[in-house]
């Protein structure tokens, strides 16, 4: 038997919760260009708000993290750096690309490539919304509406490398597994995935699948490697890394899910379960059948009065000192401004 119920709402300064993202025992809410911070050792008390001082920075449409550092991406075309001071408030301490960088590079003409508008713009520059982050050893991967996607080195703060044209249309998400392989999803319907080639030194198109008449606004990963994505035709697709002796390592598609009345604008995986949200304003709760390797929906959670914008889920084991004892809580937060807390229990 599975069961769960609703332990709290939080409320945000500013309406609209565009994503949220957890560190340690920190929940990240970002409504509009203010990120919230919310800590759970103390009863999901607030303990922080901060933003850019420019108002024109937008919407921060994601957020990652090192040990000490907190990255935000904004609609102003720019990534921003955060120090975490140890009363848990924050301090800015940079953007990306750097001023530094940007000097460097500016003199030499051939560092310049044409954007829209019939601009030219630094390579180093996004030239639309940063709409995507994803960390993996000492590398931070980001994706644009401008279609490209960029790797930065943590160390120096530096763009190593950028792919102008990683999609046909805005990219809306990127994630990236333990192994290194990078995957982006985008409007155009497409998702690609990316390798390091080291013989070049730079990420390489691998694979291209997917492509549908559908956008794709959301991915996922799991532990196991599968890879979860969602699109505005409701449906969430998985897919499989499968061997082939012609073509190394193909993804495959293995299954399609269907429940959501509207687009699926996130999801996330936890503990074996998928957690999906939509623009029906409901969250959707995923497992693998036990009889098959096939995943079916074992809960329906409603409440919000918007779509649900982003989701974030985490054992207790994960998060705090306690054993998680089979509990997950996610956090669901939607474009009415409201934050839901939930227990699930019975499933993990």
């Amino acid at each position: 038997m599975n069961h769960h119920h609703f332990v709290t709402s939080l409320k945000t300064l500013t309406p609209h919760i565009t994503c949220m993202a957890v560190h340690r025992n920190l929940l990240y809410a970002a409504s509009l260009n203010l990120i919230n911070v919310f800590d759970f050792s103390h009863y999901y008390s607030h303990v922080d708000a901060f933003n850019d001082t420019n108002p024109s920075s937008g919407f921060v449409k994601s957020i990652t993290f090192t040990a000490t550092k907190v990255f935000t991406a904004h609609q102003d075309r720019k990534i921003r750096i955060w120090f975490i001071t140890s009363s848990k408030r924050h301090r800015f301490l940079s953007s990306l690309p750097t001023v530094k960088d940007c000097i460097r590079r500016c003199i030499v003409p051939r560092n310049y490539v044409s954007v829209r508008r019939h601009r030219r713009s630094l390579w180093i520059q996004h030239c639309d919304t940063v709409s995507g982050l994803a960390l993996n050893k000492g590398l931070m991967y980001s994706v644009s509406w401008d279609k490209s996607l960029k790797v930065w080195d943590l160390n120096g703060y530096r763009c190593l490398e950028s792919v102008k044209a990683a999609h046909e249309d805005a990219i809306n998400a990127v994630v990236v597994a333990t192994d290194g392989t990078v995957y982006t999803a985008s409007a155009d319907g497409c998702i690609k995935v990316w390798e390091r080639d080291d013989k070049v030194k730079r990420h390489v198109l691998v694979s291209t699948v997917g492509k549908k008449r559908s956008a794709v606004n959301a991915l996922a990963l799991s532990d196991g490697g599968d890879l979860f994505s969602g699109g505005c035709d409701g449906g969430i697709c998985r897919w499989e890394r499968k061997c082939s002796a012609n073509k190394g390592n193909d993804v495959v598609l293995v299954e399609r899910l269907r429940g959501h009345g509207g687009a699926i604008l996130c999801m996330i995986s936890v503990c074996g379960l998928l957690v999906s949200g939509s623009s029906d304003r409901t969250v959707r709760i995923w497992q693998r059948e036990k009889e098959n390797s096939g995943f079916c929906c074992r809960l329906v959670l409603e409440g919000h009065e918007k779509p649900v914008k982003s989701l974030v889920a985490f054992s207790k084991g994960e998060e705090g000192d306690d054993e998680s004892n089979g509990v997950v809580t996610i956090l669901s937060g939607s474009l009415d401004g409201d934050i839901r807390v939930w227990e699930v229990f019975g499933l993990a």
